[in-house]
C-alpha cells in the first residue's frame, strides 16, 4: 500500500505543479483561458489572484514532494497536506466547478486512505 500511495501521491503533486503553471504563467494565453473557460477580459483582470493560487498549488505540491522524500518519518506531512489537497477540492468542488470534485479531492481522498491503511 505504501508504494502505491507514494505513487498516487507523486501524481498528485505533479497535477498541482501543472496547476501553478496554468495559473501562475498561462492563465491570459489561450491555452491557460481555454482550460478555465475564460474571455481575455476577465483573464487579465484576475491574473494577480490566479498567479497566488497558482503559488498555493505549489507549496501543496512541495509539501507533498517532502512528505514522500522523508519516507516513513513523512507519515504526518503526507497525512496534513492530503487533508489541505482534499479540503481545497471540496471546496473549489462546492464553490467554483463540480470536475474540482474529481481532479483534485477524490485523487487526494484515495491517496489519503491508502496512506492511513
Amino acid at each position: 500500500m505504501s508504494l502505491a500511495a507514494n505513487v498516487l501521491i507523486v501524481l498528485i503533486a505533479l497535477l498541482h505543479v501543472w496547476f501553478l503553471i496554468l495559473e501562475m504563467f498561462l492563465w491570459t494565453r489561450p491555452s491557460g483561458r481555454r482550460a478555465f473557460g475564460l474571455d481575455e477580459e476577465f483573464a487579465e483582470q484576475s491574473r494577480a489572484l490566479a498567479a497566488n493560487q497558482g503559488l498555493y498549488n505549489g507549496f501543496l505540491a512541495a509539501g507533498l514532494i517532502w512528505g514522500v522524500w522523508l519516507g516513513p518519518a513523512g507519515f504526518a506531512i503526507k497525512v496534513f497536506f492530503l487533508g489541505c489537497v482534499l479540503a481545497a477540492g471540496v471546496f473549489g468542488g462546492l464553490t467554483a466547478a463540480r470536475k474540482i470534485l474529481w481532479f483534485q479531492a477524490l485523487p487526494a481522498a484515495i491517496a489519503l486512505l491508502l496512506v492511513l491503511a
